[in-house]
């Protein structure tokens, strides 16, 4: 794996993780475990964001005080199931701006299909975070981050909670420049495009749905 790929190794991670795998674990459990992984995956993330500093009051005297520079991030969220990474990520970064892009993955062809896009103005001048729980064939992802760029994003990273090596392949040969984040790399795709061991598919998981 190239030094663009990071997975995430945490105790705290790796565990939940497994409590998600459980086929056992219910809707509830399951979203609320995502959400406490993307708390973890997201201070992983962020960790190259860029300070600057401002004068403030402690309750003892003035001091230069560390705080983030720059623009606002934006976190995109590759719907439906980005979401359950997105609420996670915006309890640490309540001003974050937000967009959503939705796909669903072809049956027959694995492909992905785009059916909405709201992105937030000026993404050039952002750093754009791409959230989506699974990397599996890639395609969903190097589609959104291809119809990114044309919208003018230049400083894109891709956040995922499981990773196919397939896909992961895919989208470093689809999109060099963008790193990946993920919390781990399962062994392999089935024949239907689904991660092996995996989670299911973490949309329906997260909403009880089939």
């Amino acid at each position: 794996m190239d030094d663009n790929v990071t997975v995430v190794d945490h105790p705290l991670i790796a565990h939940k993780l497994t409590l998600m795998r459980r086929k056992t674990a219910s809707t509830q459990k399951f979203r609320s475990l995502l959400r406490e992984v993307a708390h973890l995956l997201t201070y992983e993330i962020t960790r190259d964001l860029e300070l600057t500093t401002e004068t403030i009051e402690t309750p003892l005297e003035q001091m230069q005080a560390p705080v983030l520079a720059g623009k606002k991030l934006c976190f995109v969220s590759i719907l439906r199931a980005g979401n359950g990474l997105l609420e996670g990520m915006v309890d640490l970064l309540p001003s974050a701006r937000v967009g959503h892009i939705g796909m669903y993955r072809d049956p027959k062809t694995l492909e992905a299909v785009e059916y909405y896009c709201k992105m937030p103005d000026d993404l050039a001048g952002r750093r754009v975070i791409v959230v989506d729980p699974m990397l599996a064939t890639g395609n969903s992802a190097i589609a959104s981050i291809s119809h990114l760029k044309t919208l003018g994003a230049t400083h894109m990273k891709f956040l995922c909670l499981l990773a196919a090596p397939e896909g992961v392949s895919a989208l470093r040969a689809a999109h060099p420049d963008v790193p990946i984040f993920t919390a781990a790399i399962d062994e392999r795709l089935d024949d239907h495009g689904y991660i092996c061991p995996g989670l299911g598919d973490a949309g329906d998981r997260m909403y009880g749905t089939k």
